[in-house]
């Protein structure tokens, strides 16, 4: 699989940013897939939580497994399940927030997380359509963007929502549909990854044809891909195979379960560095 393209300096401010607002917050919440909680965390969480504490949001509640996914909200500690979409479990996660609060003032927060997993949709559901930005706040960093909404004071700002570091995350996140396929080799590529992980995860419901070498080929022509010659387009079907597993068409799904290695057993692992 090729290496994933990252911007190591863009992450460092990021992450510097963060570490220059932490002191200033309450609680940070972070936002995980729910069909990939683990290999979907942040490289932040584990410093971040040694110095403030750390709601977690697992999204696409709709696409997961059921049973699985109660698995990880058993094993994480304050941690909700929603479908942001739709907003629904949105009230239960303002209310868990609101209990940071402190009596003379609104709650602060950030929302982290890696790119794509709804980081987004739950900021923007937070600050409403209704909030204005407060400018900057006394005392903490400049040229960050604070918003008031509901008893919360919710800090918005591209810097602090820090990308992945490990290789391979892109292409989970292609699986999930919550990333490009092109930055993992292509469609093609990533289905025939996402089959022989289906397959040796005894996962097996989720492919819809037999699985052999040519598997793929079988999955073309299942969904019309088509070209000259009665060939089949390996990549537009790589995309029709990901998108029907992506959008739940074929089952809800759970990719992980706790304390299991993550999905993919990356090459190399990275823990993120504190910055003072």
């Amino acid at each position: 699989m090729p290496r994933t393209v990252w911007y190591p300096g863009h992450m460092a401010k990021g992450t510097r940013k963060l570490y220059e607002l932490i002191s200033k917050l309450d609680v940070v919440v972070e936002v995980r897939d729910s069909r990939a909680p683990a290999s979907t965390s942040s490289p932040l969480v584990k410093s971040l939580k040694k110095i403030k504490p750390v709601m977690h949001v697992l999204s696409h509640k709709d696409l997961a497994a059921p049973e699985k996914l109660q698995l990880w909200l058993k094993e994480l500690k304050h941690t909700y399940a929603a479908d942001l979409r739709k907003k629904e479990g949105l009230a239960s996660i303002k209310k868990a927030i609101l209990k940071f609060k402190p009596e003379h003032r609104e709650v602060r927060l950030a929302v982290v997380g890696i790119p794509n997993v709804g980081k987004s949709l739950l900021l923007n559901s937070l600050i409403g359509k209704s909030s204005a930005s407060v400018g900057n706040i006394p005392g903490i960093t400049k040229s960050v963007n604070w918003y008031r909404n509901e008893g919360m004071l919710i800090v918005d700002s591209p810097g602090i929502l820090d990308p992945h570091a490990e290789e391979g995350a892109h292409l989970i996140l292609s699986w999930l549909g919550c990333a490009k396929a092109d930055v993992v080799g292509g469609w093609e590529n990533a289905a025939l990854m996402l089959l022989r992980f289906l397959y040796e995860k005894n996962l097996r419901d989720f492919i819809p044809v037999e699985y052999n070498e040519n598997t793929l080929e079988e999955i073309g022509k299942k969904y019309g891909c088509l070209i000259s010659g009665g060939r089949v387009n390996l990549e537009l079907a790589g995309q029709k195979f990901i998108e029907a597993f992506s959008s739940g068409r074929l089952g809800q799904v759970c990719l992980e379960l706790p304390h299991e290695e993550k999905a993919i057993d990356f090459t190399h692992e990275h823990e993120a560095t504190e910055i003072v």
